[in-house]
């Protein structure tokens, strides 16, 4: 046998998981097929999840400038909800998509096409997933409660978009941007316009970056007949990663200036250069962005925590200038 200087894989680990992750190291093994469903070996769906969470838990407090313990709480809660709605969607996503996921090389390895975890097991485990998220959920105002409620809409339709529209990332960006409303209403009581305008801001920014990803499925999308923007871009992609760069940095500005106006412009200023940065990033994910490169898109797409992490400090510094 020739020697290799190659790993194995762990058994049962996923084709696009991170390598060396947590789970294919450290979780008990009975427990690794349901982590994988949640995809806890894959961390960047959670920070795109909550990221708009704490934009727009940070902007409400500078709106009102108003700051407590029970906000400590709410991003705490925030962080530990997205982990388990992001698995819960995820669960339910690969049970939708369980006759789909067996004809794509990338999603081949997930846990229900593989035989890892039945589709009874999938079913538990996301009722479990999200019966300790609406428990969390129960913690906060009952205006943010009923915001979580109707966010259940967006995650449900997601998964079949694929089947009957070109734009199924705009769905994706529905659901997984949510989270600015609902941690912007948890800490005011009320949902106000710089939060909504926020929330089409991170749809802009999911269609820049779940575009990307998708590219790296488009060749068996299209042999199944499953649509998304990277199949209906083609090579125009770039320009439309542009448009949606462009949209999602002036909407995200518009939301900050709706929400500092009232305080100092050196705040303003502040709240500003952290969406400046948001962009600056996303420019260079657009600079890098290679049509042919499976393994540069799904890099890219993955940078995207860092993109979604920048505007923060300078939100959080804007809070005591």
């Amino acid at each position: 046998m020739t020697p290799t200087n190659e790993t194995p894989e762990p058994h049962g680990s996923v084709a696009d998981a991170v390598k060396g992750n947590w789970v294919d190291r450290l979780a008990p093994a009975p427990l690794r097929p349901y982590l994988r469903l949640s995809r806890a070996d894959r961390p960047i769906g959670t920070w795109l999840l909550l990221l708009p969470c704490w934009w727009g838990l940070l902007l409400a407090m500078l709106q009102d400038g108003r700051a407590g313990w029970h906000d400590l709480w709410i991003f705490v809660g925030c962080g530990i909800g997205a982990f388990l709605m992001r698995g819960a969607g995820c669960t339910w996503n690969d049970i939708t998509d369980r006759n789909i996921d067996g004809s794509v090389s990338r999603t081949a390895s997930r846990p229900i096409p593989s035989g890892a975890v039945t589709v009874t097991q999938a079913m538990a485990w996301l009722v479990l997933q999200a019966l300790i998220a609406f428990c969390i959920l129960l913690t906060f105002n009952w205006a943010a409660i009923l915001m979580g409620i109707i966010s259940l809409l967006p995650v449900c339709i997601y998964p079949f978009a694929k089947r009957f529209t070109w734009w199924p990332q705009i769905f994706l960006g529905l659901a997984f941007n949510w989270g600015a409303l609902l941690a912007w209403v948890a800490h005011t009581g009320r949902l106000e316009w710089p939060a909504v305008v926020l929330y089409i801001g991170g749809i802009c920014w999911t269609l820049f970056y779940d575009t990307i990803y998708a590219h790296q499925d488009a060749e068996d999308d299209a042999l199944i007949g499953v649509k998304s923007t990277a199949r209906l871009f083609g090579t125009e992609s770039p320009k439309w990663l542009r448009r949606f760069l462009v949209l999602a940095v002036l909407l995200q500005m518009v939301a900050v200036i709706g929400a500092v106006v009232g305080a100092s412009p050196v705040a303003l200023l502040v709240a500003l250069l952290g969406t400046w940065a948001f962009g600056w990033h996303m420019h260079w994910q657009l600079s890098r962005f290679d049509l042919e490169d499976d393994a540069r898109q799904l890099m890219l797409f993955r940078s995207n925590r860092d993109a979604g992490l920048l505007p923060l400090p300078f939100f959080a510094v804007a809070l005591f200038v």
